[in-house]
């Protein structure tokens, strides 16, 4: 416990305790970037996009920090918050919200869903102790199925969530309409050229950041990671561990609520039905490329980890398409890349077990 106490932070031994992974991946991100540059590509606008991509999936990212450092491993389930937040949205819609107010009510919503669907989760989760990851990712498809039929039997009436024909609400919510697109990108947004830097999502995305940092500085957050750690040993301590992981998974689940609010308005649109399906996954491969493991995590493997696994993905796919003759292959790029990199993610879950 004394270790997961400290508060210090030594660069050197952070760096030295790294795994290959970051080096390698942040190694071929800078060649694929040079290559850009030689072929007169802007480089600076995939500099530009893959931070944007990095802000608005570092939320979701997070999430995982809570979940591994309590002993439950990376949450599969992430698509249970983000069906929480998803809905948050489209009720703030149907209140009649707009713009920035939209919003924090739908981030207000979303906290509420994260914090109910959360404890439930947790409860599960006490319940098939040794195979957390393997009911995660069935969970989160389980319950991503049952919003689908939320989704075609909510009684929404806006003009904006419906289908012009037919029941049910819409595949893709457009946010321009309701003056909710790009909000948080938008504020105190920097412009050098064709450098863009949305600076508020990445505020959001730091000020999350700290919190779970401070958090796990706090005596609950160390009780929560050395329960993780060691649960027999905090048994014997007198430590609360189906208490711990509970509070940890709805830590989780929260942030991908609220994170998904912050995905959206980058995003430009709302997307339900089977838009979580896959979404824990890219976030789940981001940590792990970060330096984190499926026992330990910690918030710098988050921003470590998704800006490099984000920044490769948005550079590689147009730097191919531009060396193949034009040839469109942005798709089928990122196919490669993302499902290469989280099968690498899986196999160190699998290396790490327990």
């Amino acid at each position: 416990m004394e270790e997961t106490a400290k508060s210090g932070f030594d660069i050197k031994e952070f760096i030295k305790g790294l795994p290959p992974a970051p080096f390698i991946i942040g190694g071929f991100w800078v060649i694929v970037l040079i290559v850009a540059a030689i072929i007169d590509m802007p480089w600076i606008w995939l500099i530009s996009d893959s931070l944007q991509r990095a802000a608005i999936w570092g939320m979701l990212t997070l999430a995982m920090v809570p979940s591994i450092q309590s002993g439950t491993g990376p949450n599969f389930a992430l698509p249970i918050g983000l069906c929480g937040g998803m809905f948050a949205m489209v009720a703030a819609i149907q209140f009649g919200f707009a713009g920035v107010y939209l919003l924090l009510v739908a981030a207000g919503i979303a906290l509420v869903m994260g914090i109910i669907m959360g404890y439930l989760y947790g409860v599960l989760m006490n319940a098939v102790k040794g195979s957390e990851m393997a009911i995660a990712t069935y969970t989160g498809f389980a319950v991503t199925t049952v919003f689908f039929i939320v989704w075609l039997t909510v009684p929404f009436d806006n003009p904006f969530l419906g289908w012009f024909l037919g029941e049910g609400l819409r595949n893709t919510i457009a946010l321009d309409a309701v003056a909710a697109s790009q909000v948080l990108d938008d504020f105190l947004k920097i412009e050098l050229g064709r450098l863009t830097i949305p600076t508020g999502t990445i505020l959001v995305f730091l000020a999350f950041c700290t919190l779970i940092w401070l958090f796990f500085r706090s005596k609950t957050g160390i009780a929560i990671s050395a329960v993780g750690a060691n649960p027999m040993f905090a048994r014997a301590a007198g430590l609360n561990v189906d208490r711990s992981r509970i509070i940890a998974n709805v830590i989780s689940t929260s942030l991908a609520s609220v994170g998904v609010v912050v995905y959206a308005q980058s995003f430009g649109f709302v997307q339900l039905y089977d838009f979580p399906l896959w979404m824990a996954f890219p976030a789940v491969a981001a940590v792990l490329v970060g330096g984190a493991t499926a026992q330990r995590a910690k918030v710098i493997h988050v921003i470590i980890g998704v800006v490099l696994f984000q920044g490769l993905l948005t550079t590689v796919p147009p730097v191919f398409s531009q060396l193949l003759a034009g040839a469109d292959m942005t798709d089928a790029a990122r196919m490669v890349i993302q499902n290469a990199i989280i099968l690498y993610a899986l196999t160190k879950i699998t290396g790490g077990g327990k």
